[in-house]
């Protein structure tokens, strides 16, 4: 039976309605996901898009910026940077390498005929510095072929620019150092950044996506000392050359230039007068030590010697000195020869801040001698005295004979052990404050490090611990300069491997912590403030090139120690009378503590020789600390060099405010017409403590 005509085309009617609605349907939501995309892409995805168009519209090149000069307080520089002018060669997209080499050839050939001979490069080094394998740089990075251009080479290819595609001249700054070597080590040195420094010490800075904080591979960054200390502030900002490029990358017109930002200029807290005369006492000294014909005094392997001059009521250091040092030029050009770093290996860091042994090459001879990160020996005992009566272990008036020794351990037993005096002294009837001026290591022993155990038992070595980091001994000086040791505590240690007897005792006198000549200045300046522990300041201010103040630095003190008056006076009136000859004749009062600390060094004994100081007595101004490895007696090893350092102080600043010999027009300090150790009048030597207590009488104790 066949369909009716008429339901047929009204079923075929409403199949063709259906497809007709369901292909408007289809149209409609294309139409509406295309219009919604369309809508992210101008609305939310816009803005990046057009970033990056604008990216691949352009390309930077970094030019990296003139760092910042440090000075000394007398704005004379110590480290600053010159212009030079650098041909670069930048490898365009497409390049051969054989048209590199091509042009390589061709920048010889105008090396020879318009450059400088002393600074002559050949076509092995050109073609090494274009880095055509890629081993250093990218693809975008312009190569440095040769830096101080000559003015002819400059005119030349300034004027020939289109025949060497690639190469650009950009302006960099060559680092120079002051000639007579100031506080070199303290300054510190550039190093190239792509030299291994992006690896380590400046592996954090290389995330940043400022172009203008972007580091160069063949920038000068620094490695050490102030230079590094102070990276940021004395860098600057790179410039940019902004290129136009089309879609293959190629230039298509002229660079927009942003100009770099020279970096900030520090002035620094070093004398140059104090550190100049600071230095020169140091190599002086050295050289009477080893040549002397006075056997008592004669050290033969006295090779080295580290002092700090430290304002007691600014933190400011004045002099840091590490002898010897070297010449700082070595580093111009932010790279050195193999033989060049051999030859100043044993003097490159700063021994007044880190463990540094003196000359010696061979590893088995560098065993045989102490570092500059010494025992303070009798230095400790002022703060000795002052942990005894702040423990109440002993008062101001209390006394106890020294016989030349003290016995501790039990009696008839291989442990028991002797402390006695150099040289065998027995000093008789002690108090405090002559326990110092003689320097009797019994007392410390008995009254201090064996009564503490007594009273405390192995907490005794916490207590100790607590009062000694309070001086800022082994902990951070808070200088913040790098490499900076906290010292080596041996009293915990000591404490494990025998007992905390001997472990009190022994620190007592000075013998189980080393410690660094900053932290040994630093410990002084709080001797000197009655516990005030300043933090170390290198650094006055911080200026832009245009010599506007960008920052200063104010005295910040770290953390304070409260003892009564008479304590403190207890110690003063054991300094004041410590005989030192070295001082005889000084116009102002110091007080002062020597030292000789024992040290066992590849079976054998040295003596380090130790010296502390503060001037003037009654409101003290500047403190000293100086260490001479294998000095021998601090009093004439180290002493003598104390004794110059506070007359250089008081010729160029003066210990009460006014210069006695003010620096001329030239820089440099009237000549100096009194030498240490002349007779004169009476000053510090004098018997001072001849009041109530009446111990005052010079004393002839340790040196």
């Amino acid at each position: 039976m066949e369909d009716d005509p008429q339901k047929r085309e009204i079923k075929n009617r409403r199949n063709f309605s259906f497809r007709l609605n369901l292909f408007f349907f289809v149209t409609f939501f294309v139409f509406s996901v295309l219009i919604v995309r369309l809508a992210i892409l101008q609305f939310v995805e816009g803005p990046s898009l057009r970033d990056e168009e604008t990216r691949r519209g352009h390309t930077d090149v970094l030019i990296p910026p003139i760092r910042g000069n440090i000075y000394d307080s007398s704005e004379h520089a110590l480290a600053y940077s010159t212009s030079t002018q650098t041909l670069t060669y930048s490898i365009e997209p497409g390049t051969k390498k054989a048209d590199s080499i091509a042009t390589a050839k061709k920048l010889f050939d105008v090396f020879q005929k318009n450059g400088d001979p002393n600074v002559a490069i050949s076509l092995a080094d050109i073609i090494k510095n274009m880095d055509l394998d890629y081993k250093k740089n990218t693809v975008t990075v312009p190569r440095r072929i040769k830096s101080g251009l000559s003015s002819k080479e400059i005119a030349y290819f300034m004027e020939n620019e289109a025949l060497y595609p690639g190469i650009d001249i950009v302006e960099e700054s060559i680092r120079h150092y002051d000639k007579s070597t100031l506080a070199v080590q303290l300054v510190g040195y550039l190093k190239k950044y792509g030299g291994g420094a992006e690896n380590n010490l400046y592996k954090d800075r290389v995330k940043t996506q400022d172009p203008r904080l972007k580091y160069l591979q063949q920038e000068d960054v620094g490695y050490d000392g102030i230079e590094y200390m102070y990276q940021d502030i004395l860098r600057g900002k790179n410039g940019l050359k902004t290129y136009p490029v089309n879609a293959a990358s190629r230039i298509i017109g002229p660079p927009v230039i942003t100009k770099p930002e020279k970096g900030d200029n520090l002035y620094l807290t070093i004398n140059r007068d104090v550190q100049a005369k600071t230095q020169q006492a140091i190599m002086d000294q050295l050289h009477l030590l080893r040549t002397t014909s006075d056997r008592s005094i004669r050290q033969d392997n006295a090779k080295t010697g580290y002092a700090v001059a430290m304002e007691v009521k600014t933190g400011k250091v004045v002099a840091m000195a590490s002898m010897p040092d070297y010449d700082p030029n070595i580093w111009e050009g932010g790279k050195i020869s193999t033989d060049d770093y051999n030859s100043i290996a044993n003097v490159l860091q700063n021994g007044t801040i880190s463990s540094v042994i003196g000359p010696y090459t061979d590893p088995k001879e560098q065993r045989k001698h102490p570092s500059s990160v010494v025992f303070l020996g009798s230095t400790m005992k002022p703060l000795s005295i002052l942990i005894g009566l702040n423990e109440n272990l002993f008062t101001t008036s209390s006394t106890w004979n020294d016989t030349g020794a003290f016995y501790y351990g039990k009696e008839g037993s291989s442990t028991r052990r002797k402390i006695g005096n150099a040289k065998g002294h027995a000093y008789g009837l002690l108090d405090p404050a002559l326990a110092i001026t003689r320097s009797s290591n019994p007392f410390m022993a008995k009254m201090v490090g064996n009564a503490l155990y007594l009273k405390d038992g192995s907490k005794g070595v916490d207590v100790w611990d607590n009062y000694v980091k309070q001086f800022g001994l082994g902990v951070s000086t808070g200088s913040g300069l790098p490499n900076e040791s906290k010292g080596v505590i041996g009293y915990f240690h000591e404490r494990e491997a025998a007992s905390s007897q001997s472990a009190l005792i022994f620190a007592s006198f000075g013998q189980m912590g080393r410690y660094t000549t900053l932290q040994l200045a630093q410990y002084t300046a709080t001797l000197a403030s009655h516990g005030k522990r300043m933090k170390p300041q290198f650094v006055n201010e911080v200026k832009d090139s245009d010599g506007n103040i960008v920052q200063s630095f104010k005295p910040e003190v770290l953390n304070s120690i409260t003892f009564p008056d008479n304590y403190w006076k207890e110690i003063e009136l054991g300094m004041a009378n410590v005989k030192v000859n070295a001082f005889d004749g000084a116009s102002y009062k110091v007080l002062r503590k020597t030292g000789t600390s024992e040290q066992q060094v590849s079976g054998k004994t040295v003596d380090n020789a130790v010296f502390i100081a503060y001037a003037p007595a009654q409101d003290p101004v500047l403190a000293v600390a100086v260490v001479v490895p294998e000095g021998g007696f601090g009093a004439n090893g180290a002493a003598p060099i104390a004794r110059k350092i506070f007359d250089a102080y008081d010729d160029a600043i003066g210990l009460n405010g006014v210069p006695k010999k003010p620096v001329s027009s030239t820089g440099t300090a009237g000549t100096d017409a009194t030498a240490a150790g002349t007779t004169g009048t009476t000053g510090t030597t004098g018997t001072i403590g001849t009041g109530a207590k009446g111990t005052g009488t010079t004393g002839t104790g340790t040196p």
